[in-house]
């Protein structure tokens, strides 16, 4: 992985050279806000679908790359104010900047993450708006989608996955089925690390193991004990290999 910066005109781009060579390419839109407007990407023919959440995920297609481009969208109280807008604190406090290096660092570690591509940053005035770019998993679905055909050994799998997180001290804030994504071949994925952090062990794992149960309850309510017991199971096991 090689970083590379591109700043220009309160645009900010912190990105894996290898993967994406040229921010001003003329194959992508222009750098800055045309970024995080979905429409640029549709002008570009670079848009091949959309994941369902808040901001609507693009998938995009840039010659051999495959990549997602995620926006960042507030929820709650805050975006009554504002969904896109954020407090400029600084650029290694932006959400996108801060994502990125966590998301690189879990890569690095060899855990089952999608490669960081790309954090993008927006700034204007006291505020800014920003994106991030990561490898798109091929062949993959969320494990919500998997959940009523989901075999226990699949389960079993996601909670040493899970397992193989926190023991490198990742605390999860939004742990749900829908960023446990489970390909073709059973291999399970961690994605959205938006506001996650790296912890020494504590109270937190079991925060967040709570709020994925709640999540299989909403997406599958008639299996979602049954589910979970078999997630904790694989949770409790030495998680050597889950993910290979």
């Amino acid at each position: 992985m090689s970083l590379a910066t591109y700043h220009r005109r309160g645009t900010h781009i912190l990105y894996d050279s290898a993967r994406l060579a040229q921010p001003d390419s003329p194959l992508l839109p222009a750098p800055g806000s045309d970024w995080l407007d979905p429409q640029a990407w549709v002008a570009k023919g670079l848009v091949t679908g959309s994941a369902p959440g808040r901001g609507a995920s693009q998938f995009l297609a840039v010659g051999d790359e495959e990549w997602v481009l995620r926006p960042y969208r507030r929820g709650g109280l805050a975006a009554r104010i504002s969904q896109a807008d954020y407090l400029w604190l600084g650029l290694e406090r932006t959400r996108a900047f801060r994502e990125w290096r966590l998301t690189q660092t879990l890569f690095l570690q060899d855990l089952p993450v999608p490669a960081p591509v790309a954090a993008i940053v927006v700034h204007t005035g006291p505020s800014y708006q920003a994106g991030l770019m990561t490898a798109r998993l091929p062949r993959t679905d969320a494990l919500a989608e998997r959940l009523p055909t989901a075999s226990p050994d699949l389960l079993r799998r996601v909670g040493a996955t899970i397992r193989q997180f926190h023991d490198a001290g990742l605390d999860h804030v939004d742990l749900n089925a829908r960023n446990l994504l489970v390909s073709d071949t059973d291999k399970v994925w961690l994605i959205d690390f938006d506001r996650c952090r790296l912890r020494p062990p504590g109270a937190w794992r079991q925060r967040n193991l709570a709020r994925l149960k709640r999540s299989l309850e909403r997406f599958h309510p008639a299996g979602a004990a049954s589910s979970h017991a078999l997630i904790l199971q694989g949770y409790d096991q030495v998680p050597a290999g889950c993910s290979s």
